[in-house]
């Protein structure tokens, strides 16, 4: 049961990451994060399969554990069911529905944005730690996911290495995205601003 366990923990954390990212996208209409929540939305589909799998070989081997199985599986349909909602407000992004004079007026009033940055060979940042770079006190971006191939690493500690490919899902000041960027794409080779 453990392994299932685990990965309806993975579940309900990229539930919750795809809300951030579905209400970021809205504020700041950002296609690009729509985008990611798109990506992560299919993700669980495939890991709800998995999970579906788990239990029926569990449900077989284990006839004692069907009202623990049951719990679970409506555990990850809820789960399901916010992921999905976040697709939807994804969706309103992607459609330019999310210009709107409400949403424009809380985006006037908002101190952060988040802004994604893919790590290029040639960037200072490759190989480094967050600890090395320190990006949230140089330019106050906090990096709160990384997308490496098809995986993510959600709140990554000061020890972890950044590799060519990542993807950095960062949040902080306007002010500081484009450095965050070009320090990403190899342009900045500076790692203070």
């Amino acid at each position: 049961m453990n392994k299932v366990e685990s990965m309806l923990l993975e579940l309900k954390d990229t539930s919750e990451f795809m809300v951030d990212l579905a209400y970021s996208s809205l504020i700041y209409d950002n296609e690009e994060i729509a985008e990611e929540v798109i990506f992560l939305g299919e993700k669980m589909e495939a890991l709800f399969s998995r999970i579906q799998d788990q239990v029926i070989e569990v449900g077989m081997s284990k006839p004692e554990e069907i009202a623990r199985i049951v719990v679970l599986i409506r555990l990850q349909t809820a789960i399901m069911s916010i992921a999905e909602a976040a697709k939807s407000i994804a969706d309103v992004v992607l459609r330019g529905l999310g210009k709107h004079p409400v949403i424009a007026m809380s985006i006037k009033e908002s101190e952060t944005t988040i802004s994604l940055a893919k790590v290029e060979e040639s960037s200072v940042l490759k190989g480094k730690t967050f600890a090395d770079v320190r990006l949230s006190s140089q330019c106050g971006m906090f990096v709160i996911a990384i997308k490496r191939d098809r995986e993510y690493i959600f709140g990554p500690g000061r020890n972890t290495t950044i590799e060519p490919g990542d993807i950095l899902i960062a949040k902080g000041p306007e002010e500081g995205v484009a450095w965050f960027k070009d320090l990403a794409d190899g342009t900045e080779k500076n790692l203070s601003p």
